[in-house]
């Protein structure tokens, strides 16, 4: 396991009064003074289904998807030496800013014990230290993706020589246009009012210039954006904009291919598995760019009650519970021995695709954005002013990105955030290259 494995006082007071009152729930569950606070499960419909997996643990949670306001309220409870907050439930890039200010247990003899009834994925175990060698951070929890999904409607349309399993971003664009000929609309949806800064950040960006970055503002990136103008978006269909749970369209036959997070896709495979497909990203110039997500469980050292939230833990990354998680919230398994015998017919045809993707020879894997802590939603904003100037306004594709590659590197800098992958490491903060 070792070897593998300026914000104020009265705003930080006021979020630590707002994590009690919405947390007062857990203090009277089953795990006295637990307060889990999650960045997963905001949804409304997500926060019921989990709910109900957590009261076989005894215990509720609070969820807010901004990590800005978590990250906050650990950090001021740390420097104060005493908090309400215990187990942390968040991806990846939400520890890294935790760790530089001390705010986290070392989790790894709870890791070791837990290791003994079940077998967490090493990749993600590795992830969890944080580049520490003897020190873990977060102890894995789940892990999900984005994929492509489409009404067998469609398939007709597909292009010749077109594979599911191998399809590139051309093709997809020259499906695009067939549907939208063929059937007289545009039938390609994409979550333009939900998780789109993950399209761009993980999928397109990687997929046609390597990188995410470091490549923001290339030639490969210009190149891209001329591309999507003018061979994929003319496609798209305009509710696109207004678009954030892409199931939703795909079930009323309002697009009949879609892009989106497999939580949000999962309501249309299980309600009508048998209308649907999924199927990895396409594949660019540079490869199959994806966005692995990576969810972990870490420990506040300002945990009034560090037990109960070890309980917790325990619970949580019991094959029994991950199994739960994946059939009725899509989130697949950190570890193993998981039992899919009886999954939803849904889960199992996303489950397909997800392994398709990540073991595809030419994946590009591009973590989410780590080391912005509390301003992780300002590298969104860019990648998405980036597609709005240019795609939705019209804008001048080099100018544009030469203007928010600024407003990048000025948040690199500011917060000295290093290369993450796809981007090669860094010394010092990550850096724009120049075109």
């Amino acid at each position: 396991m070792r070897k593998h494995v300026k914000r104020t006082r009265a705003f930080a007071a006021l979020l630590a009064l707002g994590a009690i009152l919405w947390c007062g729930a857990a203090f009277a569950a089953g795990l006295s003074g637990l307060v889990f606070f999650s960045t997963q499960f905001a949804p409304v419909e997500e926060q019921a289904k989990f709910r109900e997996i957590l009261k076989d643990g005894g215990f509720d949670y609070t969820a807010d998807s901004n990590d800005g306001p978590l990250i906050d309220l650990v950090t001021a409870e740390t420097r104060a030496g005493k908090g309400t907050v215990g187990l942390i439930g968040a991806l990846h890039g939400t520890f890294p800013p935790l760790q530089r200010v001390n705010a986290l247990m070392n989790l790894i003899d709870l890791a070791e014990d837990l290791s003994e009834s079940r077998e967490f994925a090493p990749a993600f175990m590795q992830t969890g230290l944080l580049g520490s060698e003897d020190a873990l951070y977060y102890i894995p929890w789940m892990q999900a993706t984005y994929v492509m999904a489409a009404n067998k409607k469609a398939l007709e349309y597909l292009p010749e020589g077109a594979d599911l399993k191998t399809l590139t971003w051309q093709q997809l664009a020259d499906w695009s246009k067939a549907l939208h000929k063929g059937e007289g609309k545009p039938l390609l949806g994409l979550p333009h009012a939900g998780l789109f800064q993950r399209f761009l950040q993980g999928y397109l960006w990687p997929s046609f210039t390597g990188g995410m970055v470091s490549k923001f503002r290339s030639k490969e990136a210009v190149a891209m954006l001329e591309w999507v103008k003018a061979e994929l978006w003319p496609h798209v269909h305009p509710e696109s904009i207004n678009y954030n749970l892409m199931h939703e369209p795909l079930l009323k036959g309002d697009v009949w291919v879609a892009f989106d997070h497999t939580a949000r896709l999962l309501p249309a495979f299980n309600e009508k598995p048998d209308d649907f497909v999924a199927f990895p990203a396409p594949s660019g110039p540079a490869g199959l760019g994806f966005m692995p997500v990576i969810v972990g469980l870490g420990i506040s050292k300002a945990a009034p009650d560090a037990e109960a939230a070890k309980q917790a833990i325990d619970f949580l990354t019991k094959p029994g519970t991950q199994a739960r998680i994946l059939r009725e919230l899509g989130f697949f398994p950190a570890v193993g021995g998981v039992d899919t015998s009886d999954l939803p017919r849904g889960v199992a045809i996303q489950m397909e695709a997800v392994n398709a993707q990540a073991n595809a020879a030419n994946a590009i894997p591009a973590l989410l954005p780590v080391g912005l802590g509390s301003r992780g939603g300002e590298i969104n904003q860019i990648f998405r002013n980036a597609f709005d100037r240019t795609i939705l306004n019209g804008e001048d594709i080099g100018k544009v990105l030469e203007e928010e590659a600024a407003n990048l590197q000025r948040l690199m800098d500011e917060t000295g955030a290093p290369a993450w992958p796809p981007d090669p490491a860094s010394d010092g903060p990550s850096k724009v290259l120049p075109r």
